[in-house]
């Protein structure tokens, strides 16, 4: 009989008490696109439990790690494939139109999203045992970057896009 990986890590996270914290939801149900610049940090915080995974990352149930590697994802797609921000942004005239303006301050919401979801797996796996220090330090960075601009931002107008995706795993 052969396991998963993921399969006998859940087995093993069950028998050390780890809890799965997560359940899968609708892209629409944890994008932060909508609303306004600005805060989009702690609107990922809202969605997900960033520091209840960060206090012990070596703790995070297979499950759980699962469904935020799928979010990841997500809200990746939802940046680059059909239907997403970079072609709804193009088809509202570019970033300096009003529509492409509120869809490109969405977008940025949505690259906090995504890189923080990645930094916090990154973390993850680093804290369960695998080297991932300089693909950290790289999304740390992009996502100074982005908060960055999310804060420059604040109060500007937020849109989301209808994208259809998920947090399966």
């Amino acid at each position: 009989m052969q396991f998963s990986k993921l399969a006998l890590f859940a087995f093993v996270s069950a028998v050390l008490g780890q809890q799965n914290v997560l359940s899968v939801q609708d892209y629409a149900d944890f994008q932060i696109s909508d609303g306004v610049a600005g805060n989009a940090l702690a609107e990922v915080a809202a969605k997900f439990p960033v520091e209840e995974f960060r206090a012990n990352l070596a703790g995070v149930s297979a499950d759980d790690l699962a469904i935020l590697k799928a979010a990841r994802q997500t809200a990746e797609n939802a940046e680059t494939d059909a239907g997403g921000f970079n072609e709804a942004i193009e088809a509202a005239g570019g970033k300096n139109t009003e529509e492409g303006a509120r869809l490109q301050v969405g977008k940025i919401k949505n690259k906090v999203l995504k890189l923080e979801l990645f930094s916090l797996l990154l973390e993850i796996e680093q804290a369960q045992g695998q080297d991932r220090t300089e693909d950290i330090a790289d999304k740390q960075k992009k996502l100074a970057n982005n908060i960055k601009i999310d804060e420059d931002a604040a109060g500007d107008a937020s849109q989301s896009v209808d994208f259809q995706g998920d947090s399966a795993p």
